[in-house]
């Protein structure tokens, strides 16, 4: 990556990052087929590198540091010269692999709601771009103020997901997240929560959580995190399929 490049000036790239579990890569296939969409729609050339070529890339990383539960980011960074600070350098596309241990998480997850707007008709909402500025902003912002994540609403007030995290909760026995439509990020933990438990995609506002049962956060690094606080509201725990899918990261 050379400093005039437009993934080093202005983010432009794309990642995934990948739950490591008994040495194994945790939904490989999504994730692999999200970067793959993604780079797609912001015009990154991935052509050179072949899917098992990358996978068996990460495997030896793992295998190296010997990482049987863990994580690792694939990141595909667009290293073309930019338009505005022109160099003579070619276009190409670089791949960077990194690994490390899970993020301890709070057995008391506090939950809060960010001040900082989503924006779904934004042309990177729905995508994992190295453009995380403004969810680095408002988790650092809920965590100021004593809380471990925070809610996103969208510019019409519903309900979109967590900075770093996707939203599910239960009601009435019900479970609950919110649909692509509204802007969240199609994350491979949501998706696999969703293959294998009856969920209802909903656009609602945010008094809906309210009266939630119970709220739970899902990502590759997280796993299914169930939400101690929101607000100033106590959970009980609750015992639903959702805590048994996968471990989380406590």
């Amino acid at each position: 990556m050379h400093e005039n490049s437009r993934s080093f000036l202005y983010g432009f790239g794309v990642f995934s990052t990948i739950r490591i579990m008994n040495g194994e890569l945790f939904l490989w296939e999504k994730h692999w087929r999200r970067l793959g969409a993604n780079a797609a729609k912001l015009g990154i050339d991935v052509a050179a590198y072949s899917e098992e070529n990358v996978k068996q890339q990460i495997k030896e990383i793992i295998a190296k540091e010997n990482i049987l539960s863990g994580k690792a980011r694939i990141t595909f960074a667009d290293d073309s010269p930019s338009d505005i600070w022109p160099v003579d350098a070619k276009k190409k596309t670089t791949l960077q692999i990194i690994s490390g241990d899970l993020q301890p998480v709070s057995d008391n997850l506090r939950l809060t709601i960010s001040p900082y707007i989503a924006n779904s008709g934004s042309p990177l909402a729905g995508i994992k771009s190295c453009n995380y500025l403004e969810k680095i902003l408002a988790l650092d912002e809920a965590r100021a103020r004593g809380f471990d994540e925070a809610i996103q609403i969208n510019e019409r007030g519903e309900v979109t997901s967590g900075t770093m995290a996707n939203l599910f909760w239960i009601k009435g026995e019900v479970l609950f997240t919110p649909s692509l439509k509204t802007g969240c990020l199609p994350g491979t933990t949501r998706e696999f929560v969703m293959e294998n438990l009856e969920c209802r995609e909903v656009e609602v506002m945010l008094d809906e959580l309210g009266d939630a049962d119970a709220i739970f956060l899902t990502s590759a690094g997280l796993g299914v995190v169930e939400v101690a606080e929101f607000e100033s509201r106590r959970f009980d725990r609750l015992d639903h399929p959702i805590v048994d899918l996968l471990p989380s990261a406590i």
